[in-house]
This record gives C-alpha cells, structure tokens and sequence, in this order.
C-alpha cells in the first residue's frame, strides 16, 4: 500500500509540473488551422429528445464560454447518422477551428472526422468513441464499468432467476460495451441469473414494444438494467404497469430497476422509490473536459496516456486513439441528494 501511496503522489507531482494535466505535452507543433487555441469553435448532439443530452446542449455554451471559446449554437442529428455527417461539414464550412462531436455511430463518423482532418481541424469526440479516423481526445466514462456496476447493483438484490438488459444501440461503441459487460458480470458473479435482452437503439418506442413482448412471455422477470435512464425509464415504467409488475422498492414484488444517466428524473424516481439505482454518467464534465481539451488541441498540444488533474485517466483504447475517462458514481438512496451529483444541480 505505501508503495502505491508513494507511485500515486510521485505521478500527482509531475502532473503539476507538466501543464497542469498529465498526459498533455507541447512537443509537437499546431495543427495548421487550430485557431491556436482561440476563435470559434462547433459542437454536435446526437439527438434531444434525451434529458441527458438536453442537460448537455445546456453545458455546452456555458463550458465553451470558461474556457475562451466562440461556441457557435450546436447542431442536432436527431439519431441520424448520416445528418451528422452533413452538421460536421457544415461546421467546417462555417470556418470553425475546433469542433467537439458526439458520434452516433462509431464507424459513420469516421467520414466526418477525415474532413476535419483535411481542413486541419481538431476534433474531441464525446460519449462515443470512433472506430477509427482523427480526434485529439475521446470524452467519455469507462462503459465497460457502467455495464458491470449495473450488474453488480441488480445482484445485490436479485440472486436468481430472469433480468431484462435494455440495450442501446449496437453499432455505437457504447451499447456494445455496456451490453458485453452486464452479460460477462452477470455470468461470473451470479450465474443463477437469466439475462434476457432487448435491442432498443437508445430508442423508447423499440424499449416499450420489446419490454411489451418479454413480460408477456416472462412475468417472472425480476430486474431491468436501462442502459440508458433518460430515454427508457418512462417507458420501462409503463411497461411494467401495464402488466401490474410495478411496485415500489421494499415490496417482494418489486421488478428492481437499474439504469445509467443521472438525470433529475432518475434522481426523483430514487427517492420516490420507484428506481433502485443509476451510474451518473456526467452530462457536466463531458461538456466541460470536450471544451478543456479542445482549447488544448486547437493550440498545438498533443496528449499521451496517464492520469489527469481532475480524478481520471487517459488510457489509449485503439491505436492512436486516446480516451479521458470521467469517473461515474453509483446513485442510490443513500447518496441522492449529493450537491455533487451534476443531475442536482440542474
């Protein structure tokens, strides 16, 4: 332990002596048209029909303004792929010197990030990672860890029988590491447990017609892990009254419910009883650390793996792609009301 005591602050000493971010350095020249870390700069969402990314459309200008930057109003690709595609041209064509974008899909958005790279443009992707293709930094929670908090929230309280998992969407790096850790917890940590699943997209028609379907063939089900809490707890929760499966927490019939997001609603259903936990995925930080390395990319630093000054780390998740990854904390009863929490502070 002392000698980990010991690494820990020999690597906090020389983050303060590098930038005041570890893992940045200046040793290499500017893009071309960086802006230099000033001048106008574009941010995309992938849609707004979520209260998540509603929270973040709201952060972006605020985080864009603290950092120095002329954040043009964002631009949304309502689930499309493809408009983004168009939104990140646009953009350009606007003469931005920065963009922030929050890819749909992981391969589709490789298209976008190689116009920006022609125009010598930097690009910080956020929530979802690219397949491939340019971008100074990746901002985003582990979601591999959402996935196995998830699991690990359902199995304190479900030891046996059927769980539901509602997916997002597979062609996003996201819902496939969300999905692939629930199952690999579930299988290692509660094998008396039967994971059921639903292909939903981050869609809520998609989770309401497959919860539909499953309850139907399977009353028995006793938890539901939403991979996405601002788009599938309304509809989870009308699913399961339709079939008067829905119970608070502390009844024995309760279907226990865990989701990812941290939006208010989700904090309300906490202390309503009606949510038994969510891993807060940082609407807040997102915004703030895409603008934060932005500024830095736009003016010349480029960035290597290790710990940061703000409590995470940046690990390369693929070759040449680097990845800050923001801590996500479990929210559950006992910590709902924590001024921290960026979903209370809305």
């Amino acid at each position: 332990m002392r000698t980990k005591v010991i690494q820990l602050a020999a690597a906090v000493a020389a983050c303060g002596l590098v930038l005041g971010a570890c893992g940045s350095t200046k040793d290499k020249p500017a893009a071309a048209a960086g802006g230099g870390g000033t001048g106008k700069v574009g941010a995309t969402l992938p849609l707004l029909t979520s209260p998540f990314w509603q929270a973040y459309n709201k952060y972006v200008p605020q985080m864009a303004k603290e950092q120095g930057l002329d954040a043009l109003p964002t631009v949304n690709a309502d689930s499309d792929p493809a408009k983004l595609i168009t939104d990140i041209g646009t953009l350009l064509n606007q003469g931005v010197k920065g963009l922030v974008v929050t890819p749909l899909d992981s391969a589709a958005v490789v298209a976008g990030l190689k116009q920006a790279e022609i125009k010598g443009v930097p690009v910080v992707a956020v929530d979802v990672a690219p397949e491939s293709g340019k971008v100074a930094m990746v901002v985003r929670a582990d979601n591999k860890a959402y996935g196995t908090k998830a699991c690990e929230e359902i199995g304190k309280r479900v030891k046996s029988g059927k769980v539901v998992q509602v997916m997002g969407d597979l062609a996003s790096v996201n819902g496939r590491d969300r999905s692939a850790a629930f199952r690999e917890c579930m299988k290692q940590k509660y094998p008396d447990v039967k994971v059921l699943e639903v292909a939903a997209e981050w869609k809520a028609d998609k989770a309401s017609s497959g919860l539909d379907s499953l309850l139907t063939a399977n009353p028995d089900i006793k938890g539901v892990y939403m991979q996405a809490g601002g788009v599938y707890l309304a509809p989870t929760e009308q699913a399961l009254k339709r079939k008067n499966l829905f119970f608070p927490v502390g009844d024995p019939k309760h279907v226990v419910l865990v989701s990812n997001d941290g939006i208010p609603q989700e904090l309300t259903a906490i202390r309503n009883g009606e949510l038994d936990a969510t891993v807060s995925q940082p609407a807040d930080a997102y915004a703030k650390y895409g603008m934060y390395w932005l500024k830095k990319a736009m003016a010349g630093e480029t960035f290597k793996p290790g710990p940061t000054d703000h409590d995470s780390t940046i690990v390369e998740i693929s070759p040449g792609i680097l990845e800050d990854q923001l801590p996500a904390p479990v929210v559950t009863k006992d910590n709902v009301d924590d001024k921290a929490l960026w979903g209370n502070n809305l």
